[in-house]
């Protein structure tokens, strides 16, 4: 098979039909009738499943990967990703706010540029100052605190060799941030420059942006527990420095120590850094914990539609 396209569900219903025409068109103009549809289901509420049950029974170019539980957009990208059986894999959101037919322009670039991936990056981000300020904010605490250089703004739209879909699967990790392993993977990689639509509202919150932003550091880089011995070992010297001061004090001033009010304070101050650095080390525990458990980041509870039925 010359090309999978890969997409996930999530309050899709609206979107799924058109998305179905318009990749079908873009896949048929580049490789001819030879291409599947990967749908994921990632325990969508409404009802995008049997919508794309029915395109299934209609097209047997469809695949519909029905998760048995929402596992989120990273995890159930990944699952589709597993399933995708084509020699290039165009990996891309449903909601149509990404163009299917950027395919065509991804695969000339990969071939022009002698690539493993082209991949998408907006030109100016979608949203308004906030949304545009805590992504800039993302993307350079995510690039110093990991080394990992993943570029501002980018897109789930990716056009991927087969080699490099099978390098990126093989990856077991439990919690994982799809946008660092992207990076890490290696491989030549292209980027191209889109213009998003914002065809239907975010549902990321400030809350889900910030636990993203933890998980995804605390995914690829062990950088914030060393921060804590040094800032350990910086708070113990200022502290010696500061009774090495209030003993001069004492003994050739004769100025004992006073403040009770800056007492309170300091221990109120330590002890916060106390419990910070204690809850940093137990996130990282916490992954371990997931981690050597093995469980499989997602639930296949049926497929429809599979490569085998098509082959024959």
């Amino acid at each position: 098979m010359k090309l999978s396209i890969v997409a996930t569900l999530y309050q899709s219903a609206p979107y799924i039909n058109e998305f179905h025409k318009r990749a079908s068109a873009a896949a048929r103009q580049l490789v001819g009738d030879d291409f599947e549809i990967v749908l994921v289901n990632d325990g969508s509420p409404d009802n995008s499943l049997e919508l794309a049950i029915e395109l299934a029974e209609l097209d047997y170019h469809v695949v519909v990967v029905d998760l048995s539980r929402n596992f989120g957009h990273h995890k159930a990208m990944m699952t589709g990703l597993a399933h995708a059986k084509g020699e290039k894999v165009f990996l891309i959101d449903s909601d149509l706010e990404e163009e299917p037919e950027w395919l065509e322009t991804f695969a000339q670039q990969m071939k022009t540029d002698e690539c493993d991936v082209v991949y998408g990056v907006q030109d100016t981000r979608k949203g308004g100052l906030f949304e545009s300020f805590t992504g800039w904010v993302f993307y350079r605490l995510f690039r110093v605190l990991t080394g990992i250089a993943q570029p501002d703004n980018l897109v789930t739209a990716r056009l991927m060799t087969r080699r490099y879909v099978k390098a990126l699967v093989a990856h077991e990790e439990r919690e994982l941030n799809i946008g660092g392993l992207w990076v890490m993977t290696g491989f030549k990689q292209s980027q191209r420059t889109v213009r998003k639509h914002a065809s239907s509202p975010t549902t990321y919150t400030l809350a889900r942006k910030f636990s993203h932003l933890v998980n995804a550091v605390t995914s690829f880089s062990s950088l914030p527990l060393v921060f804590t011995f040094y800032a350990g070992l910086l708070i113990s010297l200022s502290a010696l420095f500061f009774i090495a001061y209030l003993v001069f004090r004492f003994y050739f001033i004769s100025m004992p120590a006073d403040g009770y009010t800056s007492i309170i304070a300091s221990v109120w101050l330590f002890s916060g850094l106390i419990i910070f650095f204690i809850g940093l080390q137990g996130i990282y525990i916490s992954k371990v914990f997931s981690e050597v458990k093995q469980r499989p980041y997602t639930i296949v509870r049926n497929v429809y539609g599979s490569a085998q039925e098509r082959i024959e």
